[in-house]
């Protein structure tokens, strides 16, 4: 029995096998610890009978991924998130969806869902949908939208309107003038955010978006789903309300796959759909897990959570301006020199720069480097923020005009990666902007078509920091620069056809 056990721990991250496979390392750590024949083995009946025994609840010949996260379960009591108050605790996390969508120009995929759910009250603070590659911007962005009421869309009923439910509508008003049109959702502050230690989460733009907030950051330990047992359990009730009503839905794996399952919604619609859903179904429906000590028999919603934990804790409206927004974007540390800024092979530069240009900032912890935002979906421009006055300088890409439509940091990398495979520079910024541009026109109908499809579906959603006063740009030698297209002959081929072909043997 010790043997068996040992050889089931030792298969824990291996793919699923059989007990024949048990059965032939058993014999084999057997012979090897106690000598050949030593230790008796019984019948394969008796064998397996005591296999099952010993692995009974283990998923040891079932899901290997059941398995693992059976595996990961702390050995002691399993003690629940708890919070007394809306915000204290939020937990956020990203998942794929198990619903194909429509990216431009047809490409279909799976987008990715990030959320925040508040574990006192159990709403959905805020939901983004991305496609697959979600950025720590996108959490960033995340953070600002809970603090922002949802607004009563064109189209929606009266009845999901925030004065239609519980909640003290009249009273919030007169704090937050903003909930006058807002929909039924409240808008939760968080003290204390629970991540993972998904490299979304622990970037340096996420931890900065939240220092900047007064957020707290909380990660949960390794490889402990239990620890965000809210945040997954929501994914779960997501997939099990929403998404296996949606057309196009794919379920959680292949094996419960239909045939013939075609992506029908593009990526914004099914956006408005979950939202429209969150806030008509979700906030309004009976939890099991919202319970109040008065009521203890009767189960409440999100939006009734609230109105009963509002009246005690009270309300703070954290309004965010432009300037905030910008605050969220990913932040890297340059020199301002006399060509301007200089960013992966880009070049940065306006008239504002002036008196930067060769100075130290002051941050001794920088190294007296000046601190640069960026939106990682429209690489056109970079705000820096001036040391001296605390304000933002908006400085343009010195080649913005050779690319006719804003670009994202992995088309750029393309770009450079297509050009390094044809031999030629990847760090000359005019020749990779032609190159960006070629790619995004040639995407249209190539093969390339879903980083055109990846950029601007992720790049609607993403901008929504409001555009500073735009400083004009220097004139630059560079900007003349053009590059020849490169031209190959090409060979055409047949297609080949192995009934015809093959009747010619």
């Amino acid at each position: 029995m010790a043997a068996v056990a040992e050889v089931l721990a030792c298969q824990l991250n291996e793919s699923t096998g059989t007990r024949g496979r048990v059965r032939r390392r058993v014999e084999a750590l057997l012979a090897e610890q106690h000598g050949a024949g030593v230790v008796p083995m019984p019948s394969k009946t008796t064998f397996y009978r005591l296999v099952e025994a010993v692995s009974a609840g283990t998923h040891a010949f079932g899901s290997a991924a059941s398995r693992r996260s059976q595996a990961r379960r702390p050995e002691g009591m399993f003690t629940p998130s708890a919070a007394c108050r809306p915000g204290e605790l939020v937990q956020i996390d990203t998942t794929p969806l198990d619903v194909l969508v429509i990216l431009e120009d047809g490409v279909s995929g799976r987008p990715e869902l990030t959320i925040a759910v508040d574990v006192a009250t159990r709403t959905i603070c805020a939901a983004v949908l991305r496609p697959a590659g979600t950025k720590a911007v996108d959490a960033s962005l995340l953070l600002a939208k809970m603090l922002v009421p949802e607004p009563l869309r064109p189209g929606w009923s009266e009845a999901l309107a925030l004065s239609a439910t519980l909640i003290p509508h009249a009273r919030l008003l007169d704090i937050d003038a903003r909930l006058e049109q807002a929909a039924a959702k409240p808008v939760i502050v968080p003290e204390t955010i629970g991540i993972d230690h998904g490299k979304v989460f622990v970037s340096d733009a996420f931890i900065a978006a939240c220092r900047s907030l007064g957020v707290s950051v909380q990660p949960s330990r390794p490889a402990t789903p239990t620890d965000k047992a809210i945040v997954e359990r929501t994914f779960s009730s997501i997939n099990t309300l929403f998404c296996q009503h949606v057309s196009g839905y794919t379920g959680s794996n292949t094996d419960r796959r239909g045939a013939g399952v075609e992506a029908v919604w593009m990526l914004a619609e099914l956006d408005d759909l979950l939202q429209e859903w969150i806030v008509a179904c979700w906030q309004q429906r009976p939890h099991d897990g919202l319970r109040s000590p008065f009521l203890p028999g009767r189960s409440m919603s999100p939006n009734d959570a609230y109105a009963l934990l509002v009246a005690r804790t009270g309300y703070v409206p954290l309004p965010l301006s432009g300037l905030d927004y910008l605050e969220l974007l990913p932040a890297v540390w340059r020199s301002v020199n006399d060509y301007g800024i200089r960013i992966d092979h880009r070049t940065y530069n306006c008239l504002e720069l002036a008196p930067l240009r060769r100075q130290p900032s002051g941050v001794a912890a920088k190294g007296g480097l000046w601190e640069v935002h960026y939106d990682p979906y429209d690489l056109s421009q970079v705000w820096v923020r001036d040391a001296r006055t605390g304000e933002w300088i908006t400085v343009p890409w010195t080649h913005r005009h050779l690319v006719s439509t804003p670009f994202a940091d992995f088309t750029w990398r393309r770009a450079r990666d297509l050009l390094a495979m044809r031999g030629q520079d990847d760090t000359n910024q005019a020749a990779v902007a032609a190159a960006v541009d070629q790619l995004l026109t040639r995407a249209e109908t190539g093969p390339d078509r879903r980083i055109a499809a990846r950029t601007r579906t992720a790049l609607e959603p993403a901008r929504s920091v409001p555009a500073l006063p735009q400083a004009p740009a220097l004139e630059d030698a560079e900007d003349e620069v053009t590059v020849p297209e490169q031209t190959s002959n090409v060979i055409p081929f047949g297609v080949f056809d192995a009934f015809t072909d093959g009747s010619r043997l």
